[in-house]
């Protein structure tokens, strides 16, 4: 199983960038996709998450600024975010979680949102 991210860059603030997740590889249904973030010197934290019936969870920072959402026909996971600001340079990470069993979590690599003039 790869998850590969991508979308990320740098953008001013007030910009908006859309990150996706792509799960490869994966045989199984009925898995929570997830994003994550991690500023330097920072605990990676919950951004946002949808299960595979579309139920979403939000950080109360992102709410209203972020949006998720996912093609599970495509395995894949989008975050779209506007509004940014320079508290949301982080490095974005997207988790996949099944929680049944076979129960399994991977992580993808990473892509870095840098907001800044």
């Amino acid at each position: 199983v790869q998850v590969a991210e991508s979308g990320g860059g740098l953008v001013q603030p007030g910009g908006s960038l859309s990150l996706s997740c792509t799960v490869s590889g994966m045989i199984y249904s009925n898995f929570v996709m997830a994003w994550f973030r991690q500023a330097p010197g920072k605990q990676r934290d919950l951004v946002a998450s949808i299960t595979s019936g579309g139920t979403t969870n939000y950080a109360n920072s992102v709410k209203g600024r972020f949006t998720i959402s996912r093609d599970n026909r495509k395995n894949t996971a989008y975050l779209q975010m506007n509004s940014l600001t320079p508290e949301d340079t982080a490095v974005y990470y997207c988790n996949i979680d099944r929680r049944i069993t076979p129960q399994f979590k991977y992580w993808g690599q990473g892509t870095l949102v840098t907001v800044s003039e």
